[in-house]
C-alpha cells in the first residue's frame, strides 16, 4: 500500500519549498512533487537575469540569502534554493509530474508520472498547489509559431550576433530581451500590439529602452501584431490593416504566461470573472482541502503575485491545514 501523506505539495518553486518547510516544522508528513528540477522556473529564466527585489524578500524558512550585490541574480537564487532544500532535507521528488488530482474519501489521490513514463499514485489528506505560471506561455495561435526559430523563452544574446531578431511584446521580459540582444550585437526589432510600452516596465529599464528606440538602435513597430512567422521573415499587420514583411532569423514571442491547472480538471474549482480562483483567507479553494498558493491561483493577476508575497501564502495554508488535521485527529481519538 502507498503511504498516506498529510500534505502533497505540487511544485518545488520557492513557494512550494516554503510550504514544505512549513509542513516539516508543523510536524506534518509531506511530499513535494516537481515535474522538473528544484525552482525550475528560475532555472528557465534568462541566464544573466537580475531580480527586481532584494535578497531578504526572496528568503524562505528563515534561511538568509547572502549575495555580493544589492539585488540577487539567477545564479544566486539557484544556489540559495538548492542549499535550502539540502539543509532542510526536504522530501522532494524531482522529475515527477502530477497528471491528475482526484478527490478521495480520505483526501486526494494524485496520479503521477516519472520522467521515464512510469505511472504512480500518491495519496494525501491535503494538497497544496504551488505550480506558478512560467511553464505555460500565452500562445499567439498564428502560422509558424511552432517553428524551430521561435521561442517563448529568452536565454542570452550570444547565439544571435549579427542576426535579425524580432521580439514580440512590450512587457519586462520583452524589454529585457530586446536590450540584451542589442548589446550582444543582434539587429533587434520589437513588434508591440499596444500604442506604447507597458506602464509596468521596471523604472530603470524604461528610459534605456525608450532611448534605444528613439536613436534607432532598436526598431519598434507599435500598434502592430505579427500574424505569420516564416523562416526568413515575419508578416506584421498594422492597425490600419496593411501588412509588411520584416526580415527575421529568430523570433522571441514574449507575450506573457498563464497558470496551467489542467491537472485539476474534474474537481470543479470555482473561479472569478478575471480567471483568478475563488480562495479563502488561507488560500483554500472551493474544493475543501485543496489549497492554491503563489501565482498559480491568480491567472488574472499574475503581475501582482511574486515570490515576495507568494511565500507567505504557503505559511497561511499550512497553518490552516495543521489546524484542520489536528481537529480531525481529536475527533478520531474521542470516537467511541
Amino acid at each position: 500500500m502507498s503511504q498516506m501523506f498529510d500534505v502533497a505539495v505540487v511544485g518545488a518553486g520557492p513557494v512550494g519549498l516554503a510550504a514544505a518547510i512549513a509542513c516539516k516544522r508543523a510536524g506534518l508528513t509531506y511530499v513535494v512533487l516537481e515535474k522538473g528540477c528544484v525552482v525550475n522556473a528560475i532555472f528557465e529564466y534568462p541566464t544573466y537575469m537580475t531580480f527586481f527585489t532584494t535578497a531578504p524578500e526572496l528568503e524562505i524558512g528563515n534561511h538568509p540569502m547572502v549575495t555580493g550585490h544589492d539585488k540577487p541574480d539567477r545564479r544566486d537564487a539557484l544556489m540559495y534554493y538548492r542549499l535550502v532544500t539540502q539543509r532542510e532535507a526536504l522530501n522532494v521528488r524531482l522529475y515527477t509530474e502530477v497528471k491528475r488530482v482526484h478527490a478521495a474519501p480520505a483526501g486526494f489521490t494524485l496520479e503521477v508520472e516519472a520522467q521515464d513514463g512510469t505511472p504512480g499514485v500518491v495519496e494525501a489528506r491535503r494538497v497544496v498547489v504551488a505550480t506558478g505560471y512560467y511553464d505555460h506561455p500565452v500562445h499567439l495561435g498564428i502560422p509558424g509559431e511552432d517553428s524551430p526559430n521561435v521561442s517563448h523563452y529568452y536565454t542570452e544574446a550570444h547565439p544571435f550576433l549579427g542576426l535579425n531578431v524580432t521580439v514580440i511584446g512590450a512587457g519586462n521580459s520583452a524589454a529585457d530581451a530586446a536590450l540584451d540582444l542589442w548589446r550582444g550585437g543582434a539587429k533587434v526589432t520589437m513588434v508591440v500590439r499596444a500604442p506604447e510600452l507597458k506602464s509596468t516596465l521596471k523604472y530603470w529599464v524604461r528610459p534605456d529602452l525608450e532611448n534605444r528606440i528613439k536613436e534607432g538602435s532598436i526598431a519598434a513597430h507599435f500598434g502592430s501584431r505579427v500574424v505569420e512567422i516564416h523562416p526568413e521573415h515575419v508578416l506584421v499587420q498594422r492597425g490600419d490593416g496593411t501588412t509588411s514583411e520584416l526580415p527575421t532569423h529568430f523570433t522571441f514571442a514574449l507575450t506573457g504566461y498563464r497558470p496551467d491547472l489542467s491537472f485539476l480538471a474534474g474537481l470543479d474549482l470555482a473561479a472569478q470573472p478575471d480567471d483568478c480562483l475563488v480562495l479563502d483567507g488561507h488560500y483554500q479553494s472551493s474544493v475543501p482541502g485543496l489549497f492554491v498558493v503563489g501565482s498559480a491561483g491568480f491567472a488574472g493577476k499574475t503581475n501582482q503575485v511574486f515570490i515576495e508575497n507568494g511565500r507567505h501564502h504557503a505559511d497561511h495554508a499550512v497553518t490552516e491545514i495543521a489546524r484542520q488535521l489536528a481537529g480531525q485527529r481529536r475527533e478520531v481519538s474521542l470516537a467511541p
